[in-house]
């Protein structure tokens, strides 16, 4: 994208901030975030933040694209209270995109999730049946019927990409989000302090580690091919927690045995195994992986050395 005028909701978050950041290099962005799990120390200079929440009337929407990343984006989250995941994860959805609407705005490129695949080792294609278990899960499928319902209506692009296992390490932009942040964050900071980190069950759940300079790549390129419909975010090439453990202990040079407890999620709704099928994205738009899980865990565990 070059000398495009951009609005990322969720600006200040973890992957939010790092396709602010990105795009600003080309394009006149402009990042919003209402900072209940962002903060605008995310960011460079060259991002125009405002503290706006999605759910706020006259937002910045006059723009080419939105980027719409904002959500409470855990399981967690939403069961400690449901009212507002729905109020953030659907009515801001709606919200944001009908103020872009009426403000011209004919792309939007929008965070949904890979959990309502559920439980597969097998890659799950966008095409596949899919349910949902949680709240979390129910506010991001309601995206994307939202979504459907404003391409078919009113003629805007509408991509929703489905994320798998997004990650960084706490040096970039995910050291904000905490309990919050993916395994591999907790697990290589866990391993790199001598402490064991907690793997639920047995260790033996996979999941489609992805990097985020690729997940930035692949909104990106939603944006660029102007893509409607869902599209999935991931690697095809799924690792245990256990394979885990043993490949940061192998960057770290550290022999740190995990901790094996109970799982506290429920097993009916807690995803065991997730595996991406990328074949849509790679044809329609050109994208794959660049960053494979060898060279993401040396990024990660890098400043630990």
């Amino acid at each position: 994208m070059q000398d495009q005028r951009v609005l990322v909701t969720g600006g200040a978050g973890f992957i939010g901030s790092n396709l602010a950041t990105h795009l600003a290099a080309d394009n006149d962005v402009i990042a919003i975030d209402d900072e209940y799990l962002g903060t605008p120390d995310n960011l460079t200079s060259d991002v125009d933040y405002r503290p706006v929440g999605v759910l706020d009337d006259d937002l910045p929407t006059d723009v080419d694209v939105v980027f719409h990343l904002a959500a409470l984006s855990s399981y967690a989250m939403h069961e400690e209270d449901p009212t507002r995941g729905a109020r953030v994860n659907v009515e801001g959805f709606v919200n944001t995109v009908d103020q872009a609407r009426q403000d011209g705005c004919d792309t939007v490129v929008y965070a949904s999730t890979s959990s309502i695949y559920g439980s597969r080792t097998e890659p799950s294609p966008e095409e596949m049946p899919v349910a949902v278990n949680t709240g979390y899960e129910a506010s991001k499928l309601a995206r994307e019927r939202y979504a459907e319902y404003f391409h078919n209506h009113y003629d805007i692009a509408t991509a929703g990409m489905r994320f798998f296992s997004v990650y960084q390490g706490y040096e970039g932009a995910e050291g904000h989000k905490g309990e919050y942040a993916n395994v591999i964050a907790q697990f290589a900071d866990d391993i790199a302090h001598g402490r064991s980190p907690e793997l639920y069950g047995d260790g033996t759940q996979t999941r489609d580690f992805t990097h985020v300079e690729d997940i930035v790549r692949g909104l990106e390129a939603a944006a660029d091919n102007r893509l409607t419909g869902v599209y999935n975010l991931g690697t095809g090439d799924p690792y245990s927690f256990n394979e885990l453990v043993n490949r940061l202990n192998d960057q770290l040079e550290t022999d740190v045995d995990p901790e094996y407890v109970e799982n506290p999620i429920p097993e009916d709704v807690y995803v065991h195994d997730t595996c991406a099928d990328i074949e849509k994205i790679r044809d329609e738009a050109g994208w794959e992986p660049q960053i494979d899980l060898e060279e993401g865990l040396e990024r990660v565990c890098a400043p630990y050395r």
